[in-house]
């Protein structure tokens, strides 16, 4: 049968398929409700969007053991305000993420098995928040179609 698949390949896997339906939903919200929220206290479809982005981007450079701030939390609203850069914002970043865990060990140490299984958990409560905007707005997300 096939061999067993290693740590890196089950972090890739799940990893990837939230991401990538992360980013399916952001290329498909329609533009014009990029700023909605369900309620004040919480980020818009956007806010969340670009914070998906900008932990993508922690994630990458932890990975190559670069110093990463997480203070900001988000990525600036005033550079990525359209749709447009919102979505290249979250396809390289995940793009560059996932190029650190293909490339990275096949057993990763327990440190960076945190970072990768922690962030795959995160994103995976920020994409269930998505399908809620989505239900909110009458709209049926990418992956239950």
């Amino acid at each position: 049968g096939q061999p067993a698949p290693t740590p890196r390949e089950l972090l890739l896997k799940h990893w990837s398929e939230v991401g990538e339906k992360t980013v399916k939903m952001a290329e498909d919200f329609p533009e014009d409700k990029y700023e909605f929220k369900p309620n004040p206290a919480v980020r818009s479809c956007a806010d969340n969007l670009r914070h998906g982005a900008f932990w993508n981007t922690f994630v990458a450079k932890n990975a190559r053991g670069e110093k990463a701030d997480g203070k900001q939390n988000e990525l600036p609203k005033a550079q990525y305000a359209t749709k447009a850069a919102v979505v290249k914002a979250l396809e390289e970043s995940l793009a560059d993420a996932t190029a650190q865990l293909k490339n990275g060990p096949a057993n990763p140490s327990p440190k960076l098995l945190d970072l990768w299984v922690s962030f795959t958990e995160h994103a995976g409560e920020h994409y269930g928040q998505l399908v809620v905007y989505y239900r909110l707005n009458g709209l049926v997300p990418p992956a239950s179609r």
